[in-house]
């Protein structure tokens, strides 16, 4: 999976950090408006079949970010 050759590559750590919305539509529109970059411009289908997308570690402080909707 990608979070295994993650920590086969850098080791054990936090691989991202997630935020719940409920309207990750919105969400999504308000950060890129914010200059931030975004990995997902639209929303996918994840894991639980939860709506996500992800943001750019290059604009959050190399952190990997994932925006969460029900």
């Amino acid at each position: 999976s990608a979070i295994a050759k993650f920590i086969e590559k850098k080791g054990e750590g936090i691989h991202h950090i997630a935020y719940q919305s409920d309207n990750i539509t919105d969400e999504l529109a308000r950060i890129g408006s914010e200059g931030l970059e975004l990995i997902n411009e639209e929303p996918v289908i994840g894991s639980d079949k939860m709506k996500i997308a992800f943001l750019s570690p290059k604009t959050l402080s190399a952190v990997l970010t994932e925006i969460c909707q029900h």
